[in-house]
């Protein structure tokens, strides 16, 4: 069973960054669309990032131009970095894994979460 745990979160001024980074075990020798999903309370669920299995980016408009989606080369941890910070990213922000390339279904294993708060 695929396992995600995240690390990274914590509080920051705005205009500030962090690095979220994501530990991935127990994979099989399959191929993995990899996301970063944030949720706040009173807001709607939001797909920030997410990074196909032939590299392929993709994020949100609120995020993009500020926020990168990396996978190191033997793809078992994801990053997203989160540059010019804004109240409004305050979440909580999961790393989420799907096998086979990206779809619109959504992601079918999910992290614990880590907590970003922006002040």
């Amino acid at each position: 069973q695929v396992q995600l745990v995240e690390s990274g979160g914590g509080s920051v001024q705005a205009g500030g960054s962090l690095r979220l980074s994501c530990a991935a075990s127990g994979y099989t020798d399959s191929r993995y669309c990899m996301g970063w999903i944030r949720q706040a309370p009173g807001k709607e669920r939001e797909g920030v990032a997410q990074i196909d299995t032939d590299g392929t980016t993709r994020y949100s408009a609120s995020v993009k131009g500020r926020f990168t989606i990396t996978q190191n080369s033997a793809k078992n941890t994801l990053y997203l970095q989160m540059n010019s910070l804004k109240p409004e990213d305050t979440a909580m922000y999961y790393c989420a894994a799907e096998m086979g390339s990206c779809h619109p279904y959504g992601f079918g294993y999910w992290g614990q979460g880590t907590q970003v708060t922006v002040s």
